[in-house]
């Protein structure tokens, strides 16, 4: 446990769960005991629901097998639906931004995913972890010679490739882009100018939406429409774009799986997700209090 956690746990009445190495194994797939996890937390009365980068397609088969009730965010908060799909608001990229982000991802040697709230556009059917992104989301992407004329419902955009150190680059170079943006607009206009939320994902995804698009700002949404105070939101995940939404949350854990700086970052560390690390975590850390909770 970090040190930075009271000793006395504090009431949590919502959990938000990353999904791809969190909820789910490497192979994506849900275990028995995460299942039992999440009916625990609804016999406790703890709400429970998702962020993930994943599109909203690619989250059904969890919303349904979990019945989640609660609002769920895809894209890290860039569409918020609903558990029938229907849409509650989305956070999109302004068709410059977008452009100029594609710009910087070319430029950096990676690939480029374009993303709306329902439609996966690729410039390349079999492109690196593109077949694999299929088996997971559980649908097919729409191969397009151009971006150009997508650029007005752009939910999310994605940098590709398996060299970390360019994905990494790339991060950091467009992050530094839209911040010095907004630093020089800011002085022009009290808007503030134009920016993203720019992390990686995965080791060989740069994940780039709307500023609210981001898993802080998830916590704090999902704080406003179930009127539940951030200090009673519980989150876990793995990666560096987690580590926004435990700052916000009242109780924070940290994947086994997680990199010591994420690990850092958070209350407490469970196990990884292939040794049950979500379920000992709401176990653990969540109903540990609670008289009712036991791993079948």
């Amino acid at each position: 446990m970090n040190e930075n956690i009271q000793s006395k746990k504090p009431k949590v009445s919502l959990l938000v769960a990353d999904v791809d190495g969190t909820l789910v194994t490497k192979q994506k797939v849900l275990t028995d005991d995460a299942r039992n996890a999440v009916r625990h937390l609804h016999d406790a009365g703890i709400i429970f629901t998702i962020t993930s980068g994943r599109p909203p397609l690619g989250m059904k088969s969890l919303i349904d097998e979990l019945a989640l009730s609660a609002p769920i965010a895809a894209f890290n908060g860039a569409v918020f639906l609903r558990p029938d799909f229907s849409i509650i608001e989305q956070n999109l990229l302004p068709p410059a931004v977008a452009r100029r982000v594609i710009e910087i991802i070319t430029n950096h040697g990676l690939d480029v995913w374009v993303y709306s709230d329902r439609d996966w556009f690729v410039p390349q059917r079999h492109g690196p972890h593109v077949d694999r992104e299929e088996w997971t989301v559980k649908f097919s992407p729409t191969v397009v010679p151009s971006f150009d004329n997508l650029l007005e419902n752009v939910a999310k955009i994605v940098g590709v490739s398996d060299d970390f150190e360019a994905v990494a680059r790339c991060e950091a170079d467009t992050q530094r882009e839209f911040q010095e943006q907004v630093c020089c607009q800011a002085g022009a206009s009290s808007g503030g100018g134009e920016q993203v939320s720019a992390a990686r994902s995965q080791p060989y995804y740069l994940d780039v939406t709307h500023p609210r698009a981001n898993k802080g700002a998830v916590v704090e949404r999902l704080s406003e429409i179930l009127a539940i105070p951030t200090s009673e939101i519980a989150t876990i995940g793995d990666m560096p774009n987690d580590v926004p939404m435990f700052k916000t949350s009242g109780v924070s854990i940290a994947m086994g799986n997680a990199s010591a700086q994420v690990q850092q970052a958070a209350h407490y560390v469970t196990t990884s997700n292939e040794e049950e690390g979500f379920a000992n975590a709401v176990k653990n850390y969540i109903l540990s209090n609670n008289s009712v909770y036991a791993i079948a």
